[in-house]
C-alpha cells in the first residue's frame, strides 16, 4: 500500500519546517500567502490527509456525537436523524450512528463501541427490551453528556426529549369515542417502554372517562413490524364481535386499512382508524389517516441543540432535565364515522 503522506514529508519536499507546514495547512495568517498556497497545492498533489483523530486526541475532544437508535427503517427515526444532522452540521460536529435492531444486547454493545470511539456526547433512544441503563453509566462517570429521546427511562440521569404520550393517546381515543366507537382495539408495542405504557394508560383512562369498560382482548402487544401488522389485521377480521375503532401507530394503521378493505370492510364506516406519528404513509393511505402529529424533526433538532449547548459551555443537561414537545391530533377521513 502507498505510504501515508505526513507533514514531515511535505516539509522535506518543500524545504520548510514541519511547524510552517502545519500552520500553512491551517491557513494561518502568520505564514506568507504565497507559502500557504505552495503548501496547500503540494499537499493536494501528494494526497496528504489531515490526521484529525490524532489532533482530537491531543485536544481531548473529537467533535463527534454518537447517535444510538432502535431501528433505521422508520420514517420517525429518519426524521429525527434529519433534525440531528441539521444542527450538528451547522455546529461542525460529525455524527456516528448505531442501531440496536430492537435488541437490548446489541444496544449495550453499541453503547460500549461509541464510548470507546471517544464521542463527545450521545443521543439515544432505547430498544424494546433494554433491561436497564447500566451501559450508560460509563458516560455519566466520565461526564460525557447523554440525551435520551422518545423511548426513555423517565427517572434516570441524562436529559430527555419526549412528547406527552399519555395526553396524545387520551385525545386519540376520545376522538374515536366521539365518533361513536365503543369497541376500540389498541395495537401497541412493549409496555416496558415509556412511549407504549403511557399511550396504553391514556387509551385506558379515556375509555373509563366515557364509561366504556376496558377489555383485555382489545389490546394487542407486539413488535409493530410490517409482518406483525398484517398478521394482526388478518386477526381483526375474524374477531366476533368486530372492533369498531382502532388506535395504533401509522404503519400498522395503514397496513390494517389495506387488509380490512381487502376483506370487504369499510373505513371508517365499519371501523374507524387513528394512527400515531403523522408519517407520510398516512397521507397516501386511502382513506387518509387521522393521526397524532409527532414532531420528529423538531425532536432531533432539540436533542442535538441541547447536547451541543452543553458541550460548548452553555446549559447544563447533566441533572436529568426533561423537555416535553407539543403534539396534536390531525383529523382526516379514516376516523370520521360522523359525517359533517
Amino acid at each position: 500500500m502507498q505510504k501515508e503522506i505526513t507533514i514531515y514529508d511535505l516539509a522535506k519536499v518543500l524545504k520548510l519546517s514541519p511547524a510552517t507546514i502545519s500552520r500553512g495547512l491551517k491557513n494561518h495568517q502568520a505564514i506568507n500567502k504565497n507559502t500557504r498556497k505552495r503548501i496547500i497545492e503540494k499537499a493536494e498533489e501528494l494526497g496528504y490527509r489531515s490526521n484529525n483523530f490524532a489532533s482530537n486526541l491531543r485536544k481531548q475532544k473529537t467533535h463527534t456525537i454518537g447517535v444510538l437508535v432502535h431501528q433505521l427503517n422508520s420514517n420517525f427515526i429518519a426524521s429525527v436523524l434529519s433534525g440531528i444532522e441539521k444542527v450538528t452540521a451547522a455546529a461542525n460536529y460529525d455524527i456516528l450512528i448505531a442501531h440496536s435492531s430492537e435488541s437490548g444486547k446489541k444496544e449495550v454493545a453499541n453503547a460500549n463501541n461509541l464510548f470507546h470511539k471517544r464521542v463527545d456526547g450521545l443521543i439515544a433512544s432505547l430498544a424494546f427490551d433494554t433491561p436497564d441503563l447500566k451501559h450508560f453509566q460509563q458516560y455519566f462517570k466520565r461526564n460525557i453528556p447523554v440525551v435520551f429521546f422518545d423511548r426513555v427511562e423517565e427517572n434516570s440521569d441524562g436529559a430527555k426529549i419526549i412528547i406527552d404520550n399519555y395526553k396524545a393517546a387520551y385525545e386519540a381515543t376520545s376522538h374515536l369515542i366521539e365518533q361513536g366507537c365503543k369497541r376500540i382495539l389498541h395495537i401497541t408495542g412493549n409496555l416496558k417502554r415509556n412511549v407504549y405504557s403511557k399511550r396504553f394508560s391514556g387509551y385506558k383512562d379515556a375509555l373509563e372517562a366515557n364509561n366504556i369498560p376496558f377489555k383485555e382482548e382489545l389490546v394487542i402487544i407486539g413488535e409493530l413490524s410490517r409482518e406483525f401488522s398484517i398478521a394482526t389485521a388478518q386477526q381483526i377480521v375474524k374477531m366476533d364481535p368486530m372492533p369498531d375503532g382502532l388506535f395504533t401507530i401509522d404503519v400498522t394503521a395503514a397496513l390494517s386499512i389495506q387488509v380490512l378493505k381487502e376483506h370487504g370492510l369499510r373505513v371508517p364506516e365499519d371501523i374507524a382508524v387513528v394512527g400515531f406519528n403523522n408519517d407520510t404513509i398516512g397521507i397516501i393511505s386511502n382513506p387518509q389517516l387521522t393521526t397524532i402529529n409527532y414532531p420528529a424533526i423538531k425532536m432531533g433538532e432539540c436533542a442535538a441543540t441541547a447536547l451541543i449547548d452543553h458541550l460548548e459551555g452553555g446549559a447544563d443537561i447533566s441533572l436529568g432535565s426533561t423537555i416535553v414537545l407539543p403534539s396534536e391530533l390531525v383529523i382526516r377521513q379514516s376516523s370520521l364515522k360522523k359525517k359533517t
